[in-house]
């Protein structure tokens, strides 16, 4: 019997997880305990951890670590009280191995105190370029503290095994996002509407936005851009999800609320829709834009244009049905047109996704459950030749 422990700091992680959870709680040998914390635990933030519930998982641990995310001083609090708490639950559930996703601040601690305590970890996406944000040091990070990695293409693989890592622990698996558009049931046009309280048939945008924690500009005024652009498309609703709980996030959430409260004909804003609800919303809107990862990873799969603004995903892979535009209002315009115009909607219909490959959840469970984990804890630094 192998004990996993899954980490999961943030309401999207867990939407991409979740697959994988309900695999290997159907596994005979294995044994699966979440760690919830971050964001999950944070009433600002929606208190996710209830989504978790609701879907019949057991929680193991819930963690609150969060004191404060609108500052940087906040963020390094956060990390400095995760690798304290995240290091006590793990050495008092002493799993065979810790299975993290992606790059977010809460899991880099998480990491580095499995690593104190010898626990094997398995890491999910890593090798992914996000040059706007801060995320993309702590991924790399993460890369380096891990024993097996779960690359979502071919180029991001490569790039792990440049960090050093042993080609032979390294496998190009797909997104998990990808998968779960796959095997989710999603909404019709019309109960999505509803759902989202627009009536029906009512067009409109699909906006998410995190801050660029790499960019000199504060988070209201990275945002202004993006409002100023969307007022340019008064034929549209705009459904406007949460930022994550980075500094400065709180600031743009709250500036999302007010935004909703002056213009409720055309504005409605959702602090978290959850997994089913958003690929749903995505599915039916006229175009997702914003900065948020999913417009670039997963909505594509779902034949609808993606706006990425701003540096945050720069250097991520995308498909054809992604216009990548900068942070100024008239360049945001511009994209959105182009976007909303009947040739690239037919183009974004039709187009390939990079990020999608069959029997992810299936390739990462196989592995999880049949490498040898003594001699996968022994790690050297693969040199190219």
């Amino acid at each position: 019997m192998r004990t996993i422990c899954i980490f999961t700091g943030t309401r999207a992680e867990y939407g991409l997880l979740r697959p994988l959870i309900r695999a290997l709680e159907n596994e005979p040998d294995a044994t699966v305990r979440l760690l919830v914390t971050g964001s999950h635990v944070a009433d600002a933030h929606g208190a996710t951890w209830h989504e978790i519930e609701n879907d019949g998982i057991s929680l193991y641990e819930r963690v609150e670590v969060l004191m404060d995310s609108a500052t940087e001083a906040g963020v390094y609090t956060a990390m400095g009280l995760g690798m304290i708490r995240y290091g006590d639950v793990l050495r008092r559930m002493a799993p065979d191995l810790l299975v993290l996703l992606g790059d977010r601040y809460e899991a880099f601690a998480a990491a580095a105190a499995a690593t104190v305590c010898k626990i094997p970890i398995a890491h999910i996406q890593g090798g992914e370029l996000t040059l706007g944000a801060i995320d993309e040091s702590f991924r790399h990070a993460i890369t380096k503290m891990s024993h097996l990695h779960f690359a979502s293409t071919q180029a991001y693989r490569a790039r792990i095994i440049q960090l050093g890592e042993d080609p032979d622990r390294v496998f190009a698996v797909g997104a998990l996002g990808v998968e779960n558009i796959r095997t989710i049931e999603l909404s019709g046009a019309e109960d999505t509407s509803r759902r989202l309280n627009l009536e029906p048939g009512q067009p409109y945008l699909l906006a998410t936005f995190h801050p660029a924690t790499r960019s000199s500009k504060p988070p209201d005024i990275q945002l202004s851009a993006l409002l100023d652009a969307l007022d340019d498309f008064p034929d549209h609703a705009v459904v406007m999800t949460g930022a994550n709980a980075d500094a400065g996030g709180l600031a743009i959430n709250r500036l999302l609320a007010e935004r909703a409260a002056r213009h409720p004909k055309r504005y409605r804003f959702f602090m978290s829709l959850g997994t089913q609800l958003y690929l749903s919303a995505a599915k039916h809107a006229a175009a997702v834009v914003g900065n948020s990862s999913s417009a670039v990873i997963e909505v594509p799969t779902l034949g609808v244009p993606s706006v990425d603004v701003g540096p945050r995903q720069a250097g991520r892979t995308r498909g054809n049905s992604v216009i990548s535009c900068n942070d100024e209002a008239t360049e945001i315009v511009d994209a959105i047109a182009r976007a909303l115009s009947p040739e690239f909607r037919h183009l974004a219909a039709s187009a390939a996704n990079p990020y999608d490959r069959p029997g992810t959840t299936a390739r990462i469970v196989r592995e999880l459950l049949s490498r040898n984990l003594t001699e996968v804890s022994i790690k050297t630094f693969y040199d190219l030749q």
